[in-house]
C-alpha cells in the first residue's frame, strides 16, 4: 500500500480486524471499550480516566442528555405559543365580571390568599366569630403564565448554547479524533483533560440545581437590569450565572489542551498543511475558546458580586452602566458564536471530501478561512447594539460584521466546487453535509440584513433574529454534529447502523428544521417581536406551522437516536474503514485500541489525496484511482 504505515508488514491482517486475540503480538490489550475488571471498577476506570477516547464519549452522552433536556424545553415554549395569551373578561348572567386566562399552557398560578366559598350555597364560609375563613388557592394570572413562559425558554437557551452547542464538536468529537488524526497516543495534557470534564459537570448541576429550584426568567443571556433586579434575595440567578462561569473553565482547558497538541504531537512526516480540516477547525476554535472566554468569566463574576454585595457595575440606580454589560457579554458571545460553527465547518469538509472521495477544493484556502473567521470574530460585538450606539461606530461596526461573510463565503465556494463531478455516495453523513450546506447557507445569508444598519432597525429583537440565530447555530453545527456523529460512529463504536433509517432520520430532521423556522423569517419581517408568549391574532397561523414544524423535528431526532441505540445491540461489526477516508483514524481498528497505534505513524501522502492514493484496508477494484494525465501527475 502507498500509504501510511501504521501495522508493519505482519499486521495487515490484525488491521482488518482479522486477529483480535494477540496472535500478532501487539493485539492483547484490546480496544478502548474492553470493561477491566467488574461493574464496579470499570465504572471507577471512566470516572478517573485520563484516555481522551473515553473523554470524548463521556461528554458525547452528557452533550446529547443535555440536547435532549433543552429539545423538550423547546418544544413546551413551542406549545406554548400555538395560541397567544391573554385575560378575557366576561360578564355573568348575575352581572359579576368573570376574567379567565386564554391560551396558556403552563399556567399553574400563584398560591394566593382567598376567602374559602361554601360549595352548595356560594357564600362565603364563617367562623365561629364571624369572620370570614380564608385560604390558599393557586390563583391563574397572565402574568404568572409568562413568568413560568420565561423561565423555559431560560432554560432552552442557556442549556443549548452553554452545554449543548459550544461543547458539542470540540469536547465529543474534537476529544476522540484530533490526536488520532494527528498520530498520536493522546492530548498532550490527559489529566487536564479529565479535570476539564468534571469542571464541565460541576458546572452543569450547578446551572441544573438553580432549575429544579424554580428556574431564572432572566433569558439566556443574563442582560442586566433584568438579571440584577429580579428575583432579588434569592440564589436562583446566581447559582444559573455561577454555573456558565465554571463551565468557562472547561472551555479554556480544553482549549489550552488541542493548542498544545496541534503544536507538539504530529506524527513524522505531518506539516501544518498535511493536517485534516477538522483539526485546522478545531485549532482555531481553540484559539477563540483561550482568548475570549477570561471575558465572559470576568463579565459574569461582576454580575454576581453586584447581586450579592450591591456594587455598582452594571445597575444606573448605583453608578452602573447596563449597556456595558452588553458589551461585556457580546466580545465574548459573538467569537463564540464562532467557537460554536467553525468545528460544524471542520467536520462538512471531511464529510463532504470522504463521501464524495475527491480532493479538497481549495485546501490552503479553507485553512486560513478558518485562522480569519477566528481574527475577524473578535471585531464585530457591536452589532448587536446597532440600536444603543453612535452613529460612527454602528456604521464601523456595520462594515466590520460584512468582512466575516468572505472568509465564510469562500468555504461554502471550496465545498461546491469538491462536489462538483464527484462520485458521491448518498449515505447518512452524505444527506447531513448537503442539508449544512443548504441550511448554513439560508443562515450566512439571511446575516446580511441584520449586518445592515437600516434593516436592521426594523428586524433587530424580532422573530427574524430567532430564526438567523437558528439557522446558523442548529441548523449549521448541531446538524454538523449530528453527521459527524454519523461518520464517526463506526470508528468509536465499531458498529454500522441502518443507513435507511438513517437517512429517514435526516430528512425529518430537514424538513421539520425548516419548517420551524423559515416561518419564523415571515414573522419576524411583520414585527413579530421575540421573547414574547403574546402576539396580535394575525400571527397565528404562522406560530401554528412553526410549533408543527418542531414536532416533525423532534421526530427526526428520536428516529437518529434510535437508530443509533438499535447498533450499539444489534448492529453489523465496523471494517476498520467503512467509508474510504485517507485521514489517520481510519488506519486504526474499530473501535481503536487503548493507545491508538500499534506503531508510530509515518505519514507519506495529503489528507485528502483520494486521486493518488488507495484508502487504508481497501483494494484499488474498491477505489480505482484515475488515470495519470500525460506530462506528469499532480504536485
Amino acid at each position: 500500500m502507498s500509504t501510511i504505515d501504521t501495522h508493519g508488514p505482519h499486521d495487515s491482517h490484525a488491521a482488518h480486524g482479522h486477529d483480535d486475540h494477540g496472535h500478532g503480538g501487539h493485539h492483547h490489550e484490546g480496544s478502548y471499550l474492553t470493561p477491566r475488571g467488574g461493574l464496579f471498577s470499570t465504572i471507577w476506570s471512566w470516572m478517573t480516566t485520563v484516555d481522551h477516547k473515553k473523554l470524548g464519549v463521556m461528554y458525547l452522552t452528557a452533550v446529547l442528555t443535555l440536547f435532549f433536556v433543552g429539545g423538550v424545553a423547546a418544544l413546551a415554549v413551542r406549545a406554548e405559543l400555538w395560541a397567544p395569551n391573554r385575560a378575557v373578561s366576561e360578564t355573568q348572567p348575575d352581572g359579576t365580571v368573570k376574567t379567565t386566562i386564554k391560551g396558556q399552557l403552563f399556567n399553574i398560578g400563584v398560591p394566593t390568599e382567598v376567602t374559602k366559598v361554601d360549595p352548595a350555597t356560594g357564600k362565603p364560609v364563617l367562623d365561629a366569630q364571624g369572620n370570614e375563613v380564608k385560604e390558599w388557592k393557586r390563583v391563574e394570572s397572565l402574568n404568572s403564565g409568562n413568568q413560568t413562559y420565561n423561565r423555559i425558554m431560560t432554560l432552552h437557551g442557556a442549556i443549548m448554547v452553554f452545554m449543548v452547542i459550544i461543547p458539542s464538536i470540540p469536547a465529543a468529537l474534537g476529544n476522540f479524533f484530533l490526536p488520532i488524526m494527528l498520530g498520536a497516543k493522546d492530548v498532550a495534557f490527559p489529566r487536564l483533560n479529565l479535570l476539564s470534564w468534571w469542571v464541565y459537570v460541576f458546572g452543569s448541576v450547578f446551572a441544573v440545581a438553580s432549575v429544579i429550584v424554580g428556574g431564572v426568567d432572566t433569558g439566556w443571556t443574563f442582560y442586566t437590569p433584568y438579571s440584577t433586579m429580579t428575583d432579588a434575595g434569592h440564589w436562583r440567578v446566581v447559582a444559573m450565572v455561577a454555573g456558565a462561569f465554571i463551565l468557562g473553565f472547561s472551555s479554556i482547558l480544553t482549549g489550552l489542551n488541542f493548542i498544545v497538541t496541534v503544536h507538539k504531537l504530529r506524527a513524522p512526516g505531518m506539516g501544518w498543511f498535511d493536517m485534516p480540516l477538522f483539526v485546522w477547525a478545531i485549532y482555531a476554535t481553540a484559539i477563540i475558546q483561550v482568548l475570549a472566554t477570561p471575558v465572559i468569566g470576568i463579565t459574569l463574576l461582576m454580575l454576581i458580586f453586584e447581586r450579592l454585595f450591591h456594587v455598582g457595575i452594571f445597575d444606573p440606580r448605583m453608578g452602573g452602566d447596563p449597556v456595558l454589560f452588553q458589551h461585556f457579554f457580546w466580545f465574548y458571545s459573538h467569537p463564540v458564536v464562532y467557537v460554536m460553527i467553525l468545528p460544524g465547518m471542520g467536520v462538512a469538509s471531511e464529510l463532504i471530501a470522504v463521501h464524495a472521495h475527491k480532493r479538497l477544493f481549495g485546501y490552503r484556502a479553507i485553512a486560513f478561512a478558518s485562522l480569519g473567521i477566528a481574527g475577524v470574530s473578535f471585531i464585530v460585538w457591536g452589532h448587536h447594539m446597532f440600536t444603543a450606539e453612535g452613529e460612527l461606530a454602528a456604521a464601523v461596526f456595520s462594515a466590520l460584521t460584512f468582512l466575516v461573510a468572505i472568509p465564510t463565503a469562500v468555504k461554502v465556494f471550496n465545498w461546491l466546487g469538491t462536489l462538483y463531478k464527484a462520485h458521491i455516495s448518498i449515505n447518512t453523513p452524505m444527506c447531513y453535509a448537503l442539508s449544512f450546506l443548504f441550511l448554513f447557507s439560508i443562515g450566512g445569508l439571511t446575516g446580511l440584513p441584520l449586518a445592515t444598519l437600516s434593516t436592521d432597525m426594523h428586524l433587530h429583537d424580532s422573530y427574524f433574529v430567532v430564526a438567523h440565530f437558528h439557522y446558523v447555530m442548529m441548523g449549521s453545527t448541531l446538524i454538523a454534529f449530528v453527521g459527524g456523529i454519523h461518520h464517526w460512529w463506526p470508528k468509536m463504536f465499531g458498529r454500522m447502523y441502518n443507513d435507511t433509517w438513517g437517512i429517514i432520520g435526516c430528512v425529518l430532521v430537514f424538513i421539520g428544521f425548516n419548517v420551524t423556522f423559515f416561518t419564523q423569517f415571515f414573522l419576524g419581517t411583520r414585527g413579530m417581536p421575540r421573547r414574547y408568549a403574546s402576539y396580535v391574532d394575525e400571527f397565528t397561523i404562522f406560530h401554528q406551522i412553526s410549533t408543527v414544524g418542531s414536532w416533525i423535528l423532534a421526530l427526526g431526532f428520536l428516529i437518529t437516536l434510535f437508530n443509533l441505540l438499535h447498533s450499539l445491540v444489534a448492529g453489523k461489526k465496523a471494517p476498520p474503514n467503512p467509508w474510504g477516508g485517507l485521514t489517520l483514524e481510519w488506519s486504526v481498528e474499530s473501535p481503536p485500541s487503548e493507545h491508538n497505534f500499534h506503531h508510530e505513524p509515518l505519514v507519506t501522502h495529503g489528507p485528502y489525496a483520494f486521486d493518488e492514493v488507495v484508502p487504508f484496508h481497501r483494494t484499488p477494484e474498491e477505489f480505482p484511482l484515475p488515470p495519470k494525465p500525460v506530462g506528469g501527475g499532480h504536485h
